[in-house]
C-alpha cells in the first residue's frame, strides 16, 4: 500500500499493518508519521520498542538477532530502523526479515530522503509495500503551503481565509516546524474560531526568516539577500553567535572534505554522500560545492575560527560584522570589507 503522510492517520484507524516505511524530504512530516505509527502500535499493545540506527557500516545480522530475541516483559515488539544511508543490496535483509516475521513484531523503517525510482523498485521496498505501507512525506512547496496551513488550523478548530494563510506562509518561508509553532499560538488567540489577516500579522513572529538551519541552507544555496536579511534579524533579536558558528563550521568541514574528493575525480553527489550529507540537504550543499574549491573552503574555516575567538572575547573585533562578510562570501558574493559590512547591518 502506498500512502501520503496526510492520509496515514485515517489508514491507521482502519487497521495496523505489519510493516511501515516512512520516507521523504520533510522532517516534520516524517516525525509526525512515525509518531502516529508508534502511537497506534502502543494502542495495539506493542509494549516494547527496539531502535536501530542503520548507517553504511550497520551489521544487518543484528536485525535477525533482534527479531529472534524474546522479552521477559512484553511479547509484542516494534522494531524501528532509522536509515541514514541507502541500504542498497544489504537492505535485502529487510525482505528476509518480513518473510520470516513473527506476527507479534511490527517493522517501522524511517528514511530521511526521497524514494527515487531505483529505491522504489528495490525488493526490500516492494516487500514492505506488499506486507504493509510505504508512506511518503514530500516537501511542501510554496504553492501548497497556504493549503497546508489552512488544513492544520482547521484541525485545531480555527478558520482562516486564503489571505491570512498566504500571509503566514510568507512569514514562515516554507519552514513547516515554524508554521506549526505559530498555529499553536493562533489557537489561543482565535476569536470564535476565526483569524483574519490583520490579527495574524499582529501576532505571528517571523520565525523562519531568522531560523539558523534555514539561514545556513540559503547561504549554501547562494541566496545573498536572504543571508544579509537573516543575519540582521538574528543580531537585532539578540541571537547568540557561538551556536551559529558551530552549525556553519560543521557544514564547511563537510564541504571541504567533499571538495577534496571531487578534486580527485569523484562526482559531487557521491562525494557529499561519502562525507555523510543527507539527501534532504543535498541540493544546497551541492550548489555550495560547485562554486567552491577545497583550498577556499579551508580558508573559510580559518576565518570562522577567528570569528569564534572574537565571539569568546579572545580577540577584539565585531564578530557579527565578520560573520556577515564571511557568510556572503560563502553564498557567492565578493568578500566585503568590515566598513562596508558595518553600513549593511546598521
Amino acid at each position: 500500500m502506498k500512502l501520503f503522510a496526510d492520509k496515514l492517520a485515517a489508514a491507521l484507524q482502519r487497521e495496523l499493518l505489519p510493516a511501515y516505511l516512512i520516507a521523504g524530504d520533510e522532517p516534520l512530516l516524517i516525525q509526525e508519521a512515525g509518531d502516529a505509527v508508534r502511537a497506534a502500535a502502543r494502542a495495539a499493545e506493542f509494549g516494547e520498542r527496539e531502535l536501530m540506527h542503520c548507517d553504511a557500516s550497520f551489521n544487518w545480522d543484528s536485525l535477525y538477532h533482534e527479531a529472534s530475541a524474546m522479552s521477559l516483559f512484553a511479547n509484542r515488539k516494534v522494531i524501528e530502523l532509522r536509515l541514514s544511508a541507502k541500504p542498497s543490496d544489504k537492505g535485502e535483509a529487510i525482505s528476509e526479515f518480513l518473510a520470516r516475521r513473527d506476527p507479534d513484531q511490527l517493522l517501522l523503517v524511517v528514511y530521511a530522503g526521497k524514494l527515487d525510482k531505483r529505491l522504489q523498485n528495490s525488493s526490500w521496498v516492494k516487500a514492505i509495500d506488499a506486507a504493509g505501507a510505504v508512506v511518503q512525506a514530500p516537501a511542501v512547496g510554496a504553492a501548497q503551503l497556504p493549503r497546508f496551513i489552512q488544513q492544520r488550523l482547521k484541525r485545531a478548530g480555527v478558520v482562516v481565509n486564503e489571505e491570512a494563510a498566504a500571509l503566514l506562509g510568507e512569514c514562515v518561508e516554507g519552514n513547516l516546524l515554524a508554521a506549526v509553532q505559530e498555529i499553536e499560538k493562533l489557537k489561543l488567540l482565535a476569536v470564535d474560531g476565526q483569524i483574519d489577516a490583520q490579527t495574524l500579522s499582529n501576532v505571528v513572529a517571523d520565525s523562519a526568516r531568522y531560523n539558523t538551519w534555514e539561514f545556513i541552507d540559503r547561504m549554501l544555496a547562494g541566496d545573498t539577500q536572504a543571508v544579509a536579511r537573516s543575519l540582521r534579524g538574528m543580531r537585532a533579536e539578540g541571537g547568540e553567535l557561538l551556536p551559529l558558528l558551530w552549525a556553519i563550521g560543521r557544514d564547511l568541514r563537510a564541504l571541504a572534505r567533499a571538495a577534496e574528493l571531487t578534486e580527485r575525480g569523484l562526482g559531487s553527489e557521491a562525494a557529499l554522500q561519502k562525507v555523510g550529507v543527507w539527501s534532504s540537504r543535498m541540493a544546497p550543499m551541492k550548489r555550495a560545492l560547485q562554486r567552491s574549491r577545497a583550498a577556499q573552503l579551508r580558508m573559510y574555516i580559518h576565518q570562522l575560527a577567528a570569528i569564534d575567538r572574537a565571539a569568546k572575547g579572545i580577540r577584539a573585533s565585531d564578530g557579527w560584522q565578520e560573520l556577515t562578510s564571511l557568510a556572503l562570501a560563502i553564498a557567492g558574493a565578493p568578500l566585503l570589507s568590515p566598513a562596508t559590512i558595518k553600513l549593511e547591518i546598521s
